[in-house]
């Protein structure tokens, strides 16, 4: 047990970081920060895989862990786990999120303490995945993906509501986090696939599946094209094809993705103003939560492969076809897994009209429209989201 009258971090971080080696991390240079309200500092070296700590502070730590002294000797000693203490508000981190996530699986706690986080990496498809793993290692699996521009930590409040009985994974896409960038055109087949491969490595029996925008797009895909492989699927705010406002599509369908290499540099005003506009009401969000989440946008959009990631599939969502054999909406009704559907009623980004021609095109499915939400219902409203999602899951037998 860890004295938690102790004045200083350092001892702690030495004995615990001590011949760790991280292949998640091999390819890695950082600094990062560990501040105790700013009274004391000290530094987390990484380089190739192994890391070193010593007292005081870089000038330009690539990331910022800030929290009380106790609280810090929590999280480094294993007895209390890093993301559950950011979720509570009781740590903030600035900089590279992705990152300080890894970080956090370095620390472990009481291997019977199965609430913890850890951080795991899988080659899915050829593609290096950087994914988060919680719960019992033989409990039924549930496998969170996150929406475009977004990483696995937008998944992060439903991996305590879940993992309680359930072993929770919760993957970056391609591109996204610490998920390795391709060429690749991210297509809806594209992303459907991968996922397919990811669930394959890791888990050994079929999965219950939920996802948020581009995510709940990806879940789909991949249960449409190998539905034994997914129990179910929870859908929080899916982008499904457009049905409307396709005049622009012959010009985006010539708008090549290398567009995206181009150098970009988005005011991190607007895009806090963009991430606001996700939600009903923005201020339901703790300002350390957006602040991370801006700081992590702007890191990713900065890296040549991950923005064109990233465009290719805001470009293959626009694109994704309506009709047709090969039509979203004409593929629909063929979809085998149960399925819960989940709308913001407050969303500009997809409408909860589109709920109607969910119920049209899939009368078995289950849909529910949350009153003054947004595009992220996990984040918005955690526990009914969860609640919904964990009552659907037990449903499912």
């Amino acid at each position: 047990m860890t004295d938690p009258h102790s004045s200083d971090l350092l001892p702690l971080l030495e004995r615990r970081l001590k011949g760790i080696y991280s292949p998640l991390l091999s390819d890695v240079r950082a600094t990062l920060l560990f501040s105790a309200g700013g009274l004391a500092n000290w530094t987390v070296e990484i380089e190739n895989g192994r890391a070193s700590a010593h007292a005081g502070g870089p000038s330009r730590p690539t990331t910022t862990v800030r929290a009380p002294l106790p609280t810090l000797i929590e999280v480094v000693s294993g007895e209390r786990s890093g993301v559950q203490a950011f979720l509570e508000g009781a740590l903030t981190v600035r900089g590279n999120l992705a990152l300080a996530l890894q970080l956090d699986g370095l620390f472990p706690g009481d291997a019977a303490d199965d609430s913890r986080t850890a951080t795991r990496s899988v080659l899915a498809g050829g593609i290096e995945t950087f994914y988060l793993e919680a719960g019992p290692v033989d409990g039924p699996t549930v496998v969170l993906v996150h929406g475009l521009s977004a990483t696995n930590a937008s998944m992060l409040p439903l991996l305590p509501a879940l993992s309680g009985t359930h072993r929770v994974l919760a993957p970056d896409l391609p591109g996204h986090g610490g998920t390795q960038a391709t060429g690749a055109a991210h297509a809806a087949r594209y992303l459907g696939d991968w996922l397919t491969e990811f669930v394959r490595e890791t888990c050994d029996g079929p999965v219950v599946l939920v996802g948020n925008s581009l995510g709940g797009r990806t879940c789909l895909e991949a249960a449409l094209n190998s539905p034994d492989e997914v129990r179910g699927l929870v859908l929080l705010c899916p982008a499904v094809a457009f049905r409307k406002l396709r005049q622009l599509v012959p010009f985006v369908r010539i708008v090549p993705d290398e567009i995206a290499s181009l150098p970009v540099r988005i005011p991190r005003r607007m895009a806090l103003r963009g991430l606001r506009g996700l939600f009903a009401d923005p201020n339901r969000i703790p300002a350390a939560w957006l602040e991370a989440a801006i700081d992590e946008f702007v890191r990713v959009i900065t890296i040549r492969a991950n923005r064109l990631a990233t465009f290719s599939a805001l470009r293959h969502i626009y694109l994704d076809q309506p009709f047709g054999e090969e039509g979203f909406w004409d593929r629909l009704p063929t979809l085998i897994p149960p399925a819960l559907f989940i709308w913001g009623d407050k969303d500009t980004l997809v409408p909860a009209g589109f709920a109607r021609f969910v119920a049209e095109a899939l009368p078995s499915s289950e849909g529910v429209v949350l009153e003054d939400c947004g595009h992220v219902p996990q984040f918005e409203y955690q526990e009914q989201t969860a609640r919904l999602t964990r009552e659907f899951i037990a449903g499912l037998g």
